[in-house]
């Protein structure tokens, strides 16, 4: 069962950390800080979290802001984001480190497939981005999730078919995206993704913990 797969490919925000409420934190003190009244509880994130990317999260809510202001907005929002996981307040998902470590040992390649920015993605991994054989980021793509590109383009620079791997999301957007050129996905809903349409994956679980790899690659089916 092992050689079906050759590589896992990880999602980040949500996937491999709960990282969202430290966005949504950073999020608000940006604009706070900027002088804007605008706040974002849970209720207006968790549905400003169907639209993906930062920027565009912002103009979502805000359509007629100028581009200075939303990249000015976004850039702040990233330096507290930063402070915040470089302080440890942002940490990997139950099973998820120990997952990376089974599939180092199996020689499984690893990869990252978020439509993030590249300076949020390095933050969090650290010095495990050395772990990964390709990180795929915001920068590297025209078109964000639901779209398939930042999957076709990780395919690509594995060099391998989307049947040899195995796709870790926690999102409908995220899921789409992988399923649309075949690939096979593992859901572990997040806390603003729980309740969404998970029914297009191989599975869904609550988290990694416990999670063997021969396990989750049996899930492919």
């Amino acid at each position: 069962m092992m050689n079906q797969v050759a590589a896992l490919i990880f999602d980040v925000d949500g996937t491999l950390a709960e990282t969202e409420e430290a966005h949504r934190y950073a999020f608000n003190r940006a604009f706070s800080e900027a002088g804007l009244n605008w706040t974002w509880n849970q209720e207006t994130y968790r549905k400003l979290l169907k639209v993906s990317g930062g920027k565009e999260r912002i103009l979502a809510f805000a359509p007629d802001a100028s581009p200075e202001l939303v990249a000015g907005l976004h850039n702040r929002k990233n330096q507290i984001y930063t402070k915040m996981v470089d302080s440890g307040q942002v940490s990997f998902r139950p099973g998820v480190e120990s997952l990376i470590s089974s599939a180092r040992a199996q020689g499984l390649k690893l990869a990252v497939a978020t439509t993030a920015t590249r300076a949020n993605v390095e933050t969090l991994l650290g010095a495990r981005k050395a772990f990964f054989h390709t990180i795929a980021c915001a920068e590297d793509v025209r078109r964000k999730k639901p779209d398939p590109e930042v999957y076709a383009l990780v395919l690509k620079r594995l060099d391998l078919p989307a049947d040899k791997c195995l796709v870790l999301e926690d999102s409908v957007n995220g899921v789409t995206a992988a399923t649309t050129i075949g690939l096979k996905v593992v859901v572990t809903p997040s806390l603003y993704t729980k309740g969404q349409d998970f029914s297009a994956a191989a599975a869904v679980l609550k988290d990694l913990s416990g999670i063997t790899l021969a396990k989750l690659i049996e899930l492919k089916g």
